[in-house]
């Protein structure tokens, strides 16, 4: 089992923390923030570093750039895979994604199978949100997450809609999304709150459509 380690200091991580550790095993880390704008050089704890370099995946929803970027720097080369879950600005992330193995994606419920083993280990849980759906009639009597969005909004819609009816399910998916509080905005690179939400809406909307029209030809 691969050993994913979330980074953060400050209020986000933990609900990607409590969802991830139900299918891999997983430390949290918080780091304090360096003080100040000008930062000379910054000191992480050995303790830390040595539990994050036993990774094989690192999370890092740090909110400090340069924090991020000296993580990115120090262990991008000692563990397989680094995903930015925050930060702000193309210019900053095309720094920390000119190394091979950093991902930062624009959502994490947008993340898809990359072609790395480990990678695609961890993407085969968490990620683009897939579920699978069981009807009688017109009754929705069972959905199984086979593929949630870290934070857990999948699994929430999912528990949502279960027993509803299949009539607008899709739309019914979209709207759910917009009762889970999606901390995505704050973190990356969209300004506006509806944009992100709406992303994050529209990505649910299409996985319940294919998961109702699977079930029907079914």
């Amino acid at each position: 089992m691969i050993n994913v380690v979330i980074i953060t200091d400050g209020p986000y991580g933990e609900r990607a923390y409590e969802n991830i550790k139900k299918e891999f095993e997983t430390d949290f880390i918080e780091l304090e923030p360096p003080q100040g704008m000008f930062i000379d050089e910054i000191e992480i704890p050995s303790d830390s570093m040595n539990r994050i370099s036993k990774a094989d995946i690192i999370i890092t929803y740090v909110l400090h750039p340069d924090l991020t970027l000296e993580l990115v720097e120090q262990l991008h080369d000692k563990v397989e895979w680094i995903i930015v879950g925050a930060w702000r600005g193309e210019g900053f992330k095309n720094q920390l994604t000119r190394f091979r193995n950093v991902t930062a994606p624009d959502n994490m419920c947008d993340l898809e199978e990359n072609g790395n083993v480990i990678f695609d280990e961890f993407v085969s849980k968490f990620g683009q949100p897939i579920v699978r759906i069981n009807c009688q009639g017109d009754k929705i009597i069972d959905i199984e997450v086979l593929r949630c969005s870290p934070c857990g909004a999948t699994a929430f819609v999912a528990e949502e809609l279960t027993g509803d009816s299949k009539e607008n399910l899709p739309i019914k998916a979209g709207l759910k999304i917009q009762h889970f509080p999606c901390r995505a905005p704050k973190m990356r690179l969209f300004s506006d709150d509806e944009c992100k939400k709406e992303l994050a809406a529209n990505m649910h909307k299409d996985a319940f459509e294919k998961a109702l029209k699977k079930a029907e030809k079914n």
